[in-house]
């Protein structure tokens, strides 16, 4: 279950907060200046800050800005402070959302559920979109961000050529490719350019990557076709 934080100098105030997350289902941790928030946001497993602005040790914009330099985690603004300047000062520094005292504590858990479960979509979409990048198949692992490719733990130097023609093989295992089909993908030109260059990668490539170039256990030879990378 979410860990919120409550960082709020009046006492009845973050009394009344902290009971409704409880009913909700939440942990919820108290603290009641601004430094010691600080640290509570930064060293416990927080997944939502409700923060007041006028708090004693250190201001509410100052906690909300540093928590939104180390953390990507929801920070919601509860302040009596109703003008216009004040809800955009604290959007500008980083918080989520702004709600204005007195408030209605069942609009609290409202949201505090409505920015979670935003943020749980969007981390996990991040998270599918990282997993993207990596492409793993038996000891291989080609990292497309930093454009990196380990074999069996030690890491290889490849060419630019080389490395789109083995991440293209890898992204489709078991699909035989033609020379020709290759040479268009990689280099982006029609197969009435030089495709024997397809060949002399996938040489190369085989160096870096097989035990035994010959007997390949990853890049295939399927004679009269092409290539196929086996998964």
């Amino acid at each position: 279950m979410s860990k919120i934080l409550i960082i709020e100098d009046e006492s009845s105030i973050a009394e009344l907060e902290k009971d409704y997350l409880e009913q909700a289902g939440y942990t919820v941790v108290v603290e009641n200046d601004g430094k010691a928030g600080l640290n509570a946001a930064l060293r416990e497993d927080i997944n939502l800050v409700v923060l007041d602005l006028m708090l004693p040790g250190m201001d509410g914009l100052e906690v909300c800005r540093r928590v939104r330099e180390a953390r990507n985690i929801p920070i919601l603004i509860v302040s009596a402070r109703t003008e216009d300047i004040d809800k955009i000062r604290g959007l500008d520094f980083g918080s989520d959302d702004y709600i204005t005292k007195p408030f209605s504590p069942g609009e609290l858990v409202a949201r505090v559920k409505a920015h979670l479960a935003f943020y749980d979509r969007v981390m996990y979409r991040a998270q599918l979109e990282e997993e993207k990048q990596i492409v793993e198949i038996r000891g291989i692992r080609i990292d497309k961000t930093s454009r990196r490719v380990w074999v069996n733990g030690e890491e290889k130097t490849f060419t630019n050529k080389e490395f789109d023609l083995l991440t293209f093989l890898a992204e489709h295992p078991d699909r035989v490719f033609t020379k020709a089909e290759l040479f268009r993908e990689i280099w982006n030109m029609d197969s009435v350019g030089d495709i024997a260059t397809v060949t002399v990668h996938i040489k190369k490539i085989r160096e870096k990557i097989e035990f035994n170039t010959a007997k390949p256990q990853y890049i295939e030879t399927i004679w009269g076709v092409g290539y196929r990378f086996k998964v």
